[in-house]
């Protein structure tokens, strides 16, 4: 660079790890980049005011120059080559008065260091080397998942093609852009925190020091305190704005438990005791208001896109229990400027009602989503809403929308009838259980599978039938094929039975000749047995089962050999003379 040029060019540079390469252009006034050949993504530019530090590392694709802004947001270029290291360096020295540092990361593949809070971004660091970073932008959500053990949810791309140079604000400081780039991506990571820290305050830069413990007079769980400095770091939580309304534990049926829920301008938040999470207004894609058949509760299930997470669950459909006749009193808020300005007919500022009612207006009018009810055209057996039944081992109640079909709570189903093929009812079970219960398959379009919701009333079958005429929703009655069936075994059942009875009246009446028969068999031994076989006859006149008499004439000719038996004690006799 003997001659000072004002504008630099490199091709092949990803900013935020994007799919696609671009061309990056350094200016006094700031930089540029534009992808290479209108691979897709937008424009991107940012002023040379902004930046506060660059460093200099080895990247996933070359070499990195990543760039940390006034607003605590940083900027990533990689794919830089070896040989251009020095002329980065006269760049960012020339138009921005920045030393470039050189950073060389940790390689040892150690998983013991130390985390240290940074303006931007958290970097875990092995022997003073930093061996990776995470954006604070990156991070939707921490939980304590024990003691000493924090968990990071990493933040999912809002659109399946969006990467780091689409939206309005722009690469790092849109959330979910970087980690929409890849295939594969990140989004939980767990810290195993032990012992004692040392809380400090942050210093000229907006940075914490170290969290070790090594100094400071008061000391507080580590990971507590790790936790706690992510949240203010991430803005997870009340730092994200004014708390327009609070709900005190409320009770959870998916996930479980009671969490609190504080309403915010464009998010709500769940506080339970072991786990927390932020929820943008725009994750939620379905609101409805389902009374439960009890006639003592309602339930609030909210449909999020994408789902919520603990650990390696994953819950699409929150569901809140509430008792149908308590009442709550709550003032939101809200200044009179906003309730009149941008909320004007979508909220009160003073509500008085039940609080599940309470609850769905304040949802709907800070998110701006419709409440969606069971269908009027349907109407249980027993004057409700919806039909108890189960989906496998677990019990819950089916709902008929206009639109859809919801099963709760567990496990939370959502069956929209545009992508239903065929509904059919039919009776599995013994004959008893039959007669009372039914099943309902619902199956899919295109193969997407099937649902099965089992051991619903019989008297439900009637209702459920003109609903789904009404919906015109194809139907296969399989019941009538089972009756008739049932009818038809019954009738052999019969049939077999009554030959059954010919056969035994046919072997009675001829008793008496099987029993001659057998004594026929019998009287063929001896002459001396015929004696004693009358006195057995004359003593038993019924006519008994052929092994008796067997038996009774065996024990007779055991009985007929005394000429034998009373020789030899005679000879006994004269021998012992």
């Amino acid at each position: 660079m003997s001659e000072r040029k004002t504008v630099e060019e490199f091709n092949g540079i990803y900013l935020d790890l994007s799919k696609q390469p671009g061309k990056v252009k350094f200016a006094e006034a700031g930089l540029a980049w534009r992808p290479a050949g209108g691979a897709g993504g937008e424009n991107f530019a940012l002023d040379g005011q902004q930046f506060t530090q660059c460093q200099w590392s080895r990247g996933a694709r070359g070499y990195e120059v990543k760039i940390l802004l006034r607003d605590s947001g940083l900027i990533q270029l990689d794919g830089f080559e070896a040989e251009e290291f020095d002329r980065v360096v006269k760049i960012f020295r020339l138009f921005y008065g920045l030393n470039l540092e050189h950073k060389d990361h940790a390689l040892k593949g150690w998983n013991w260091g130390k985390g240290e809070f940074g303006k931007a971004e958290l970097a875990f660091s092995v022997q003073n080397r930093p061996a990776f970073e995470i954006p604070y932008s990156e991070v939707s959500n921490t939980n304590l998942a024990g003691k000493n053990e924090v968990a990071v949810e990493f933040s999912l791309p809002a659109g399946g093609n969006e990467t780091g140079t689409n939206g309005h604000m722009g690469g790092a400081r849109t959330k979910g852009r970087k980690s929409g780039a890849g295939k594969d991506q990140l989004v939980e990571m767990r810290f195993y925190i032990p012992g004692t820290a040392t809380k400090r305050e942050n210093d000229d830069d907006g940075e914490d020091k170290s969290m070790d413990g090594s100094e400071g007079e008061e000391q507080h769980n580590a990971a507590n305190l790790f936790y706690e400095t992510l949240m203010d770091k991430a803005e997870i939580g009340e730092v994200a704005g004014d708390t327009f309304a609070t709900f005190l534990e409320v009770l959870h049926l998916t996930p479980r438990g009671r969490f609190g829920i504080d309403m915010y301008e464009a998010s709500f938040r769940l506080r339970g005791k072991t786990y927390d999470y932020k929820i943008p207004y725009d994750n939620i894609k379905k609101f409805m208001l389902l009374p439960k058949p009890d006639d003592l509760h309602t339930l609030i299930t909210i449909g999020l896109d994408p789902p919520l997470r603990q650990g390696q669950t994953r819950y699409p459909f929150l569901v809140m229990q509430f008792k149908r006749e308590e009442e709550v009193t709550i003032e939101l808020n809200m200044t009179k400027e906003l309730l009149e300005g941008k909320y004007k007919g979508k909220l009160n500022a003073r509500y008085e009602q039940p609080q599940h009612t309470v609850v769905a207006q304040v949802f709907r009018g800070l998110s701006g989503k419709k409440i969606v009810q069971p269908s009027k055209e349907f109407v249980s057996h027993h004057q409700q809403s919806g039909v108890k039944c189960s989906i496998k081992a677990n019990e819950g109640h089916l709902y008929c929308l206009d639109k859809s079909f919801m099963f709760v709570p567990k496990p939370a189903t959502y069956i929209p009838f545009d992508n239903i093929s065929v509904i059919v009812m039919s009776r599995v079970g013994g004959a008893v259980s039959a007669s009372r219960t039914f099943d309902i398959t619902v199956t899919m379009k295109n193969g997407a599978g099937e649902t099965l919701f089992s051991n619903i009333n019989r008297e439900e079958q009637k209702p459920l039938e003109d609903f789904f005429q009404t919906k015109g929703l194809r139907t296969k009655n399989e019941m009538m094929d089972d009756s008739s069936a049932l009818i038809a075994a019954a009738l052999k059942d019969a049939d077999m039975a009554s030959s059954d009875e010919e056969v035994v009246a046919a072997r009675a009446d001829r008793g008496s000749a099987d029993e001659d028969e057998e004594s026929v068999d019998e009287d063929f031994k001896t002459d001396s047995e015929s004696d004693v076989a009358e006195e057995y006859d004359s003593a038993h006149e019924s006519s008994g089962s052929g092994s008796d008499a067997e038996m009774a004439d065996g024990d007779a000719g055991r009985d007929s050999d005394p000429p034998e038996l009373a020789e030899r004690p005679k000879k006994k006799a004269k021998t012992s003379k």
